[in-house]
Parts: structure tokens; sequence; C-alpha cells
């Protein structure tokens, strides 16, 4: 079957943060040092190929950049800077953008001004939402308390309204994430015509989605220095995860009217939830910053909005539950709306269509790069 050049693709790649990849002469040095190449992976010569002959078909069946973990060892050794490890990265907010079906992360990646103004749009949606829906505690603020001191919350914003608004939202990021992963599968898996994936093969790896979602373990096979990155990127996953477990899930429970004691368990979740959320933000602006890491010298715009964009969610909300626990009202109202203004644009825009999608992508590549090679072992 004959592979259609287009002559974009190289243009394109730059506008999502590639450097200077086409330096690349094939060496092999890349492949050759690279932990996680094996006989089906070729990290990340393959790639590079692709992009270089301007296949752009041939790179959205392409599973290999999303089994790259960027350790930057390909990067460090590279004898011509090439900065292929960048260009893996690169090449993953380009395909993000062609899964997407409604042009919005192409948008996110490509335009910083496109980026501000959707943060702004939704954050403005969200006041609008909150002001109409909601009562600001005015008059005595006596009567916004309980009788442990604490500011009735669900007097101003009930839970079950805010709840509502959770849902609806989960529901429609999952529709955008969920039907992205479904074209990532028809290029990857259905319209490849060399194997046929039956659905025992599906079964058989279904393991292995949940696994490298919460684990990340293929980074265990990196280089020793890169170990710390992990673990701090699985803290700012188990911060998030949790956080965010807790407010879509069991929002009765966690946005209550009670001051409970310092150590019940809904408190003590929040907090350990927040100091992985700091601990990861800290650590990688820090990074990124000094440049200290070879994954971290070349950051995208995108890379920069969401740190800041994480930061102020969680510093908004220690803010609102501390006015919550002090008996302020007035002060636990409107740190309530700045939070939501911050943390649902946050959502809206990371979870389908830019930095956070890499947690869903990730282990559907994996899970499709192991059915294929059953069914390429069965032929």
């Amino acid at each position: 079957m004959n592979a259609r050049v287009n002559l974009n693709v190289k243009k394109d790649l730059l506008k999502y943060g590639a450097k200077d990849w086409n330096e690349c002469f094939h060496c092999g040095n890349c492949t050759a040092i690279c932990p996680l190449t094996d006989d089906n992976s070729l990290f990340p010569r393959r790639a590079i190929r692709l992009a270089q002959m301007g296949l752009k078909d041939k790179i959205k069946e392409n599973v290999v950049p999303w089994l790259c973990y960027y350790c930057g060892d390909c990067s460090k050794t590279c004898p011509r800077n090439a900065n292929p490890g960048e260009l893996m990265m690169s090449l993953r907010r380009y395909l993000i953008s062609l899964y997407d079906w409604t042009g919005i992360s192409r948008l996110v990646y490509t335009s910083k001004k496109f980026e501000l103004i959707a943060i702004v749009v939704i954050a403005i949606f969200v006041m609008i939402l909150y002001i109409n829906f909601t009562v600001y505690p005015a008059g005595d603020p006596n009567k916004w308390l309980g009788e442990d001191g604490g500011v009735l919350i669900n007097n101003m914003a009930h839970w079950r309204k805010i709840h509502l608004a959770d849902l609806i939202m989960a529901g429609l990021l999952s529709f955008f994430l969920i039907t992205n992963i479904i074209n990532m599968w028809y290029h990857m898996i259905l319209k490849d015509k060399t194997v046929k994936v039956n659905i025992l093969d599906y079964i058989k790896g279904l393991y292995l989605l949940p696994l490298h979602f919460i684990t990340q373990k293929r980074f265990s096979k990196c280089d020793e220095s890169v170990k710390t990155y992990w673990y701090i990127h699985l803290l700012l996953v188990i911060g998030y995860v949790t956080m965010f477990t807790m407010i879509v899930g069991f929002l009765e429970w966690f946005q209550t009217d009670k001051v409970h004691p310092f150590w019940h368990p809904q408190r003590l979740f929040g907090y350990i939830a927040t100091v992985f959320l700091f601990l990861g933000i800290i650590y990688f602006y820090y990074n990124r910053r000094k440049k200290l890491r070879e994954n971290s010298k070349y950051s995208h715009h995108t890379d920069w909005a969401f740190l800041v964009l994480l930061f102020l969610t969680v510093l908004t909300g220690i803010l609102m539950h501390y006015f919550r626990i002090s008996g302020m009202p007035k002060l636990t109202y409107i740190t309530y709306l700045l939070h939501l203004m911050i943390a649902v644009p946050m959502l809206v825009i990371e979870v389908p269509f830019s930095k956070w999608s890499h947690l869903a992508y990730r282990p559907f590549a994996i899970y499709f790069s192991y059915i294929k090679n059953l069914a390429y072992k069965r032929k």
C-alpha cells in the first residue's frame, strides 16, 4: 500500500515544540542506547524517519512515541544534537491533535492566545453559573456559621448543585476523551490491514490498562537517574486522582458543614493529596526553570500553563479550606468561586485536549501494542 507524503509535517512539528530533529542522519545511536528498545519498538529512530519523510498517516498508526518515557539519554548522546527525545514529546502532542476530532487540541498546542482565551472564557462562564446558583453570605456572619464555628458552606453553594455540575463536566470530558481514544484505536488497530486482532487478544491485554495507568511501570527500565522523576510524577498523579475522586465521586462527604478533627479521613486524604500535588508542582517547576534535566530543557507553553493552573487550583483550595474552618463566610464564598474559575478550565482543557490526556493515551498505546504483537505472533 502506498503511503502519502505530507510536506507540512515538518512545519507542523515545529509548532508542537520540535527542535533540530532534521539534523538526524540515522546513525542508530538513540536506538542502541534506549533501554526501552526491543524488536518491535525502535526508539526513536523509526518515528524520526516517518517525520522526516512526511508520512502523516504512518505517524498516526505509530505507537512508538507513546512508549517513550523521555528519560533523555538519546538526546544527551546524540552526536548531531538532533534532540530525538524532544521530538518524541512533540510527536505525542502532534498525535493528540490528530486523534482529537474537535480540532481543539491543535488550537491549544499551536496558539498561546487561543489557550489563554479559552481559559478566560470558561472561567467567566463558571463565574456566571456560580453567582446565579449560589447564595452570597450577606448580613450577620454568625448565621452562616455552625455550632463548631465553621462556615456552613452548603448554605451558600449546596453540594448537590456543585455535584450535578461536576457530573455534567465529567461526562463531557469523558465523551471527548473516549471518542478520541476510539479514533486512536481506529488508526492503530483497525486501519492496519497487515494484522487481524481477535476478541481474545483484547481480553488478554485488558490488565495492562489499570496497571500502566497507575504505576507507569515501564519507567523502571530507564536509567537510575530518572527514578526520582518517576517517583515525584507518581506522587503528583496520586494526589490529582485522589482529589478528583473525592470531589467528583464523594462530594457530599468531602464538602461538609462540619469541621472534623485534623486526623479525620476526610481531612487527612485532602491534606495528603495537597502535599503530593505541591511536591510535584515544585519539583517540575524547578526542573523546567533551571533546565536541570534533559526532559526539562525545552518547555512548551502548555507545560507552563498546566503547572500554573494546577498551582493556583491547589492554592485557592487551601485558602478556601482555611477560611471555612476559621469561620470566615465571605472569604470562603469568594475563594470557592476563584477555585472553581481556575480548576474547571484546567480540567476542561487539560484532561481531553492537552497535558493530562497523556495519562489515558499512554496505557492505551501500550495495550494496543501488546494486542497487535499477539496477533503478529499468531500470524
